[in-house]
């Protein structure tokens, strides 16, 4: 299948320029070994998930490094973690950059001895499946912001996503677009190879069990993440609920969506939405077969919303940012005159609160930013312009501060 470029591209050349190790994280088959064999072609490769490979990074450092030399990408390192610590001396020792390239389908917090070994040491970058823009191949990169600077500039890209059911139906995943790939044999098959080469390894469960477990968050993607009542569904305890959905997130297979936290905004819920980071997985998991059958179903609000955060997410980590710390959600306990009490995203920049609402609509209406307003009692902050991303053709202002923007704007 012909290679599609990745956004974050120029982002990794710069930080591998610049850094002495650098570590790429995303979750399996996302295109992070591709995207390195493919643009870092002078760099040597090991392969963790290759037993005798491992074997000798564990027990004989100094040959494995004889045998590999740098430049040095070592793929799945979170499955040999004790490489690490060789990997610190030689850096120490050394004022080369771009000496290693580190990719692992765990985050950072679930690898042994990374935090502490590589601490300071190590440049951190996050692969996503394909972007929109990646798929059909906008070269705008810049994050998800709605000031007027931002659409004007994003305005002048704009490409018609035409097949948007199909796509969010398929999934993200590269392998998905070689015309060849069966959709379901596809996801069997990512599963079955998450069940066995991951969650083997950090939970004691049985592949049935944990598969139930997969579907049940798969059918709350969009919902207020409520570990009870998925412990109820599947038959295990609460504590180990919490465990695994902890698993899902550090695997990339699922986001936490915290909530706005302001003192001024007393009543607001402190529970995180749930979100698939892959909308095909949780189509497949759930047993949504067809794109037909998913838009005209009950759950096609939520995956439509699960799309759009998604590809909000990627803008952001395509331009090498840390999203956790500028995107929320806020749900009030009490309703507005409206019967409003929520907003789908919150995006803070730069003091400024950023509403957003994500709807499945082709006509909006100016009601759904009524909740917009209760950000205005964060003195602190001043409220920017609100947004409603939908399915609208053409970008049109409904109140001088409330705007709906089709998603193409992402």
């Amino acid at each position: 299948m012909p290679y599609i470029q990745r956004a974050i591209t120029p982002i990794l050349k710069q930080r591998v320029s610049t850094s002495k190790c650098m570590l790429l994280v995303g979750a399996r088959q996302v295109g992070k070994s591709t995207l390195i064999k493919h643009e870092f072609k002078d760099f040597n490769r090991a392969n963790f998930d290759d037993r005798l490979t491992r074997m000798q990074a564990k027990e004989e450092p100094k040959l494995f490094f004889l045998n590999n030399p740098q430049p040095l990408f070592i793929d799945e390192v979170q499955k040999e973690s004790s490489i690490l610590e060789d990997i610190k001396q030689i850096v120490d020792e050394s004022d080369e950059r771009g000496m290693f390239l580190l990719s692992g389908s765990q985050k950072l917090e679930l690898m042994k001895g990374m935090s502490e070994s590589l601490a300071g040491r190590v440049s951190i970058s996050e692969l996503t499946g394909l972007s929109m823009r990646e798929i059909y191949g906008v070269k705008f990169n810049r994050h998800f912001i709605p000031t007027d600077a931002y659409i004007k500039e994003r305005e002048k890209e704009i490409v018609k996503y035409d097949n948007i059911w199909e796509i969010i139906h398929k999934g993200s995943y590269p392998e998905l677009y070689d015309i060849d790939r069966d959709w379901q044999e596809y996801y069997s098959s990512y599963v079955a190879t998450y069940l066995e080469r991951d969650i083997n390894e950090l939970v004691a469960a049985d592949g049935i069990t944990f598969t139930k477990f997969l579907t049940a968050v798969a059918a709350r993607t969009g919902e207020l993440l409520n570990y009870s009542n998925i412990a109820g569904d599947v038959g295990v305890s609460e504590p180990t609920i919490k465990n695994w959905i902890s698993i899902l997130e550090r695997t990339g297979i699922v986001y936490l969506l915290q909530p706005y936290s302001a003192s001024a905004l007393k009543r607001a819920i402190k529970t995180p939405k749930l979100y698939f980071r892959d909308t095909g997985l949780a189509c497949y998991l759930t047993r949504w077969i067809t794109a037909d059958t998913l838009k005209c179903s009950a759950v096609a609000g939520n995956m439509f919303e699960t799309f759009v955060v998604s590809e909000i997410l990627k803008s952001y980590s395509n331009e090498g940012k840390d999203y956790r710390f500028n995107i929320f959600y806020y749900r009030g306990k009490d309703r507005n005159a409206s019967g409003e009490n929520e907003i789908d995203l919150v995006i803070e920049e730069d003091g400024v609160l950023y509403p957003v609402e994500i709807k499945m609509s082709g006509n909006p209406k100016a009601s759904m930013g009524a909740t917009n307003q209760v950000l205005d009692k964060v003195s602190d902050k001043k409220r920017g312009l609100g947004v409603i991303l939908c399915l609208i053709d053409k970008k049109t202002y409904l109140r001088e501060n409330l705007v709906a923007l089709p998603i193409e704007f992402i």
